[in-house]
């Protein structure tokens, strides 16, 4: 008889390992650092957007990779874990200005030096009209320079001969001529074609209905707006008729009139940037003590003195928009010239022709990038470039508060300010 043997024991000297696998795969995975967020956060400013909307008071703005990301009242914005934190707390936030109407220097260094002077001033973008020639204007264009605002421009105007102004512009006296000039600028894509149409009180011969018509009528073809120079009411109507896209200064000889207000309401996409002449007033300077050498700011201290006639002439250019704005003619904003604070004073001749604060900074911001065609600037809001100016008072109970700058942020990068302002006053005391 054969004996079985019995089971051999199993053996228990992997349970334990056995139990620390089981044990492993059921724990939670360890936990991973999140990545560091590249946002800042800017809490408790009052924010004007830009659009006409009401302001946003005690508001939360998310700023990430050169956008805003999230613009609301506080405690409605999802803010990122770990993002800088910036107080505004008693500030206003605006949109950067836009100033449509420039004339800028031409040659790189130069022309950057301006555009840094707007910077410093909340410029985000500006626009040279019809003096810009050279290879430099077009490279700069091209490129985003830290710090310098967005640079646009019309290449040459176009106006008729002008003999002892200015020599840059297209001089043309036939139909055929001013077809010419266009078709060159449509090449060279310049992003506006301005026209003059003005005597220059009495001294050239003016450009005509039918030269201004073929300049229009050619843009047009070749997918381009024009913006026209003028001083007379006439010449207003005329180029309404013939389809002018702009206004690059308002009626200066006499205050419109119905039939004028018109043939703006049958042109509702029709842009008035007024342009305004000085008030004729005297007015405190010193604020602009971080860019002008002490003796240049005494010199033009010295030159802000009552003058009754440019007074009058403010007075007729002042009714007009008002009238045009309480129409609902679109306005925009330039300056003309080249001063980096000149949009300030701009934007207090506006309120003083009758525009509210509100309406003066819609102007200046998002009605502007408007019509530079700049679809991603001119507003606080999600998903545009970050470009805004931090002031330490509110504009809206007084528009001289766009002075009171402290942060200039173009594309999310804050401006030394303090070193351009160094630069310009060669360490000399401010």
């Amino acid at each position: 008889m054969i004996r079985m043997k019995a089971d051999t024991p199993r053996t228990t000297a992997g349970l334990p390992l056995l139990l620390l696998l089981l044990a492993a795969a059921c724990s939670s995975p360890p936990e991973v650092a999140p990545e560091p967020s590249t946002a800042t956060v800017y809490e408790g400013a009052r924010v004007i957007v830009g659009d006409g909307s009401d302001p946003i008071e005690n508001a939360t703005v998310v700023v990430d990779e050169g956008r805003f990301v999230a613009v609301g009242a506080a405690g409605e914005v999802e803010t990122p874990e770990g993002a800088a934190q910036v107080d505004l707390t008693g500030r206003t936030v605006i949109p950067a200005l836009i100033d449509t109407h420039v004339h800028f220097p031409v040659e790189r260094e130069a022309l950057i030096d301006a555009l840094e002077r707007k910077a410093y001033y909340g410029v985000g973008a500006a626009m040279g009209l019809g003096r810009d020639v050279g290879d430099d204007v077009y490279a700069v264009r091209a490129e985003t320079i830290p710090g310098v605002p967005r640079y646009r421009h019309a290449g040459r105007g176009i106006t008729t001969p002008e003999p002892g102004r200015t020599e840059i512009p297209y001089w043309i006296t036939t139909e055929e001529e001013a077809r010419t000039a266009v078709q060159e600028l449509a090449a060279l894509e310049v992003d506006i074609v301005k026209i003059w149409v003005d005597d220059r009180g009495g001294q050239f011969e003016k450009m005509t209905p039918e030269l201004y018509t073929a300049v229009i009528d050619e843009a047009h073809q070749h997918g381009l707006r024009v913006t026209a120079h003028i001083f007379a009411l006439e010449d207003a109507k005329g180029l309404l008729l013939a389809g002018i896209d702009a206004f690059a200064h308002g009626v200066r000889d006499q205050d419109v009139d119905d039939e004028f207000v018109e043939l703006v309401r049958e042109r509702p996409d029709v842009v008035l940037v007024p342009n305004l002449p000085g008030r004729g007033v005297a007015e405190d300077l010193s604020w602009l003590s971080g860019t002008i050498p002490p003796d240049e700011l005494a010199e033009l201290q010295a030159g802000s003195v009552d003058r009754p006639e440019a007074q009058e002439s403010f007075g007729i250019q002042a009714r007009n928009l008002a009238r045009l704005n309480q129409e609902g003619m679109r306005i925009a904003f330039g300056t003309d010239g080249n001063a980096g604070w000149s949009p300030h004073l701009e934007m207090a001749d506006m309120v003083a022709s009758g525009m509210t604060p509100h309406e003066v900074i819609v102007a200046a911001t998002g009605n502007s990038a408007a019509f530079m065609e700049l679809d991603d600037t001119g507003t606080v809001e999600a998903g545009k470039s970050a470009d805004f100016v931090v002031l330490e008072a509110n504009p809206l109970d007084d528009i001289a508060n766009t002075r009171a700058i402290e942060a200039v942020y173009l594309r999310g990068e804050a401006l030394d300010r303090a070193a351009l302002s160094e630069r310009w006053l060669g360490g000399g005391t401010q």
